[in-house]
Parts: C-alpha cells; structure tokens; sequence
C-alpha cells in the first residue's frame, strides 16, 4: 500500500458534508485498505467557521474556498454545497489546479454538466456525482457501465421522497395536501420552502440528468417538461383507486419509438397497483429501467438524507481515489448520440379527465364528439350525478394512447362547450 495519503478537499459541511467528514474518518483503515492509499481530509471550506463541527480539527476549516481548491496538493475535491454558484467556479478551479471532483450539486450537473464534463476531460480529471441523483441508490454507475452494452430505452422513477412521502400520506389515509405537507414539514422531510421539491424542480433537474446518461445526448434541465403536483385532490386519489392505480410523481424519459428522439418529463401520474413502482411507500425512491437485453430493471432505496447521500459520495470518492492511483480517469461524458429532445406535445400516453357538466342528456354525445374531432379516443367513461342537487354531474374520462398536443387541443375544445362548467383535473395515466 502506498503509504503518502491522497488528501481530500471537503467544500461544504452541513448534513452531507458533515456525515462524509465522519465517515472519512471512522472507516479510515477500511477505505484505505478499499483504495490502496490512506486519505486524508486536507480542508474544509465553510461558511460559517465559528460553529462546532465534531470530529473535525478546527484548523482544517476555512471560509476561504478558492485558496483550498488552488493548492495545488488536493487529490480530490468533494462538493456538496449545492447552488449554481460559487459551486461552478470552485469546480472547474479545482480541476485546474489538478484535483477531481466529485459532486452531489443535480441542479449545477443539470444546468452545466457537459461544460464540465469538457473541462475535466481536458485536464485528464475525472468528475463523479452518484450522490446528485437518488442518495444512496447505486443508478448512475449502473447506467453508464454495468449497462453500456445495452440499448436503455425508458427510465422512469420517483426521485424526490418529500413529494412520495406526501403523495403517500394523501393515499394512505385520505389527507389533503396541505395537510399531508404539513406532516412532512413537521418530520423534516420537506423544507421550509418546499416549491422546489413540490412543483418539480429538483427532479427535472435528476431527470435531465438520467435522461444524458441513458440516452447518449446532452440533456439539459431547460429540456425538461415539468408539472408539480400541488393540484393534486382527494378526489384524484378516488378516482385512481377506482383504476385500480394510485398517484406518483413521476420522471420519465424515454427513447421515441423509431428512436430518432428523447422526451424528458416530470409529473403527477396514476400508475396500476400492480406497477412496482406503485408499492414505493413514504420518503423512499425507486427507479425503473426498461432496456432492450436486460428488461426490466428497479433500483430502490433511500433517495435523500445525510448518510444515505454520504454513502453515494464516499463510493465516488473510492472510485476517483483508485483512478488517481492507477493513473486512469473513469467514464466521462457519453454524448455521440446527439439525440434531440422532442417537445411535450409529442408525448405519446393515457390519460384521466374529469369534467364538471351540466345534468342533462346530450352532454356526453358533446364531449365524446370534441375527443373524436381532435383523434383522441376514449377507452372508458363514468357520469355520476351530484347529491346536492345543483343541476352539475361529475363526467370522468379515460383515454387510450394519444399525444399531449391532441390532448391539449380536446381540453380547450371541451372549456368552450356550454355543457363543460370546468376541467376538475387532467392526469395522466403512466405504467401500462
């Protein structure tokens, strides 16, 4: 074993950070003996050095982030600060100064990730972000080696556990969604300001993220439809029940049919019970990929938290670390591909619409008409009149496979008809 230690540049230390430092630390022998070298935390770059950091010698710390990364002597640099910036900088510092990164920042990855793949295949560096996509769920390692011989042609998953653990309160005991975001806040799961985590964001930025890796293409996060799921009712989750499917925020990307483009999307969807996603319960993740020599394929597990994401980053960190022994760097960015990505109004799926209408005959020959006249077809339709009284029905419309641009176009027919008083909700029906 080589007896010099490769140091270790930690930038960032709340509950990522933090639980990477104990880790580094507590299991010292054992990464080394994993790696063939000791490591050695070398600095840690924070904003406030005045708090109490146990288990970290208080002259490691500094706020000077830049001077870290310039030493020179840095073997890696682990970046779990998060943000676009100073995050960028200080990566493609590092890099310069002859460092590897290894990062859990999705939406910088997201944003900028081919730019940074660039600067570090120049510099011969290598730049791993397992941590950025679903925790402690080995995905992006998986993608692009253990399936680099396979054709991946559907990606989808849950990849935020705030929105799983809500969507599960929702189902499992019929609470609105104010009130089930009011549990999780309470438990930590969801931050003060969720509305990255509820209308989407920080799953369109893993999806983008997953869709590059699994398709060959860059795929950035301005590529990615998305829909967040604060509409989401009690009454959605009866009406789903009565499909015999439940309700998830999902990611997908998939491979267009003649494989000449991608999509990448996030949204609510009902999904069959019978789905394996379907049975994810609380604030887990789980991932399904559909390849053309493997199959079927799910990887679940827990997708957010400071040790499950501290695992993701230590296996990088174990990964890089034996490159730089080695004198090799690991897989870089797979772009050959250049797939485009195709507009939303090119998805192709089911879909689930409930209409408020008035009460009396006719209505549903009107609506049926405007489906037909934009070429959706609709496979079932329930009419429930209303107990009160108040003249309206509840029509609830389920569609067979057709585009989001023909769906659109049926929607907005359907609002100009005098018998439609309101779309109560659109959904759509995924995992058939």
């Amino acid at each position: 074993m080589r007896t010099r230690p490769l140091k270790v540049a930690l930038l960032g230390c709340g509950v990522v950070g933090s639980e990477v430092a104990r880790i580094m630390t507590t299991h010292a022998d054992d990464l080394a003996a994993r790696i063939g070298a000791p490591v050695e935390l070398a600095g840690v770059a924070v904003r406030r050095p005045s708090k109490v950091r146990e288990g970290i010698d208080p002259a490691l710390v500094t706020t000077d982030a830049t001077a870290l990364v310039k030493r020179g002597d840095i073997d890696v640099v682990v970046e779990v600060i998060g943000g676009i910036e100073p995050a960028r900088s200080l990566i493609t510092t590092a890099i310069a100064h002859g460092a590897s990164v290894v990062s859990a920042n999705k939406a910088l990855l997201a944003q900028d990730g081919a730019a940074l793949h660039a600067v570090a295949e120049e510099a011969g560096k290598d730049l791993y972000y397992e941590a950025a996509v679903a925790g402690a769920i080995p995905l992006i390692r998986p993608l692009r080696e253990s399936l680099a011989g396979d054709k991946i042609n559907r990606v989808m998953g849950i990849v935020n556990g705030t929105t799983n653990f809500i969507l599960d309160k929702m189902d499992s005991t019929g609470a609105g969604y104010q009130e089930a975001l009011d549990e999780a806040t309470a438990l930590g799961y969801a931050e003060a300001d969720p509305t990255a985590d509820v209308e989407g964001f920080d799953a369109a930025a893993k999806a983008a993220i997953l869709a590059g890796i699994a398709f060959h293409s860059r795929v950035r996060l301005d590529d990615v439809h998305r829909e967040g799921m604060t509409e989401v009712t009690a009454a959605d989750f009866a009406s789903a029940k009565n499909m015999g499917c439940t309700i998830k925020l999902l990611a997908i990307c998939e491979r267009a049919a003649d494989g000449g483009s991608v999509t990448a999307r996030v949204h609510p969807a009902m999904i069959p019970l019978t789905h394996p996603l379907a049975s994810v319960r609380g604030a887990y993740n789980a991932v399904f990929v559909e390849s053309d020599a493997a199959g079927q394929l799910m990887f679940y597990g827990p997708g957010a938290g400071g040790s499950p994401t501290a695992s993701a980053v230590l296996g990088d960190l174990v990964a890089v670390c034996r490159n730089r022994l080695a004198g090799a760097t690991g897989p870089g960015e797979s772009a050959y591909a250049a797939l485009p990505v195709s507009p939303m109004g090119e998805v192709v799926t089911r879909y689930h619409i409930s209409l408020d209408v008035a009460d009396k005959p006719g209505v549903l020959a009107q609506v049926a008409t405007v489906f037909a006249e934009h070429g959706v077809s609709i496979d079932t339709v329930r009419q429930q009149g209303r107990q009160d009284g108040d003249g309206e029905a509840s029509l609830v419309v389920v569609t067979h496979r057709a585009s989001d641009a023909s769906l659109n176009g049926t929607v907005e027919a359907l609002r100009s008809l005098d018998t439609v008083r309101g779309v109560a909700s659109i959904m759509r029906v995924e995992g058939e």
